[in-house]
């Protein structure tokens, strides 16, 4: 009988050892899983952002100063109109941001700020995550297609 009661006894000193263990698991499992969709969320978010500023961008490009334009010599962005463009781009996307045009006029560089929101991080206090998006148009002139032979 006593060696049954030792056996009893430490069966039972071993209750809930697996049970700590195993939360202790799903809790760093459900950590890697929350990492891994909230990155490929960001990551989402970042694209959209790289996006928007490229399209902002683009839009900025087309406000060329008519002056230089007509002339033939060169080919240049208006500095206001520019940055008024790729900033109406910007509130017309329902995002914010920043335009710069080159001194020369030659380029409109974009920034686009943002967060994505968290599915999994915010159980420990992490509710977003910032997201930055960049873009530069350059404006080209006297660009020809290649020769073909004739």
């Amino acid at each position: 009988m006593h060696d049954r009661q030792m056996r009893v006894r430490r069966a039972r000193r071993d209750d809930g050892g697996v049970t700590v263990f195993v939360a202790v698991c799903v809790l760093a499992l459900i950590g890697i899983i929350g990492v891994a969709v909230d990155g490929g969320a960001k990551m989402a978010a970042t694209e959209r952002a790289d996006y928007v500023a490229g399209e902002a961008a683009r839009a900025g490009g087309q406000a060329l100063d008519p002056a230089q334009a007509v002339t033939g010599k060169a080919v240049v962005a208006d500095p206001q109109e520019a940055a008024a463009a790729a900033q109406a781009y910007l509130r017309a996307a329902g995002a914010t941001g920043t335009v710069s045009v080159s001194g020369d006029g030659k380029s409109v560089t974009v920034t686009v700020y943002g967060s994505s929101d968290t599915a999994f991080l915010s159980a420990v206090g992490i509710g977003s995550l910032p997201v930055t998006g960049h873009a530069t148009a350059t404006l080209l002139h006297g660009v020809t297609a290649p020769d073909e032979g004739n």
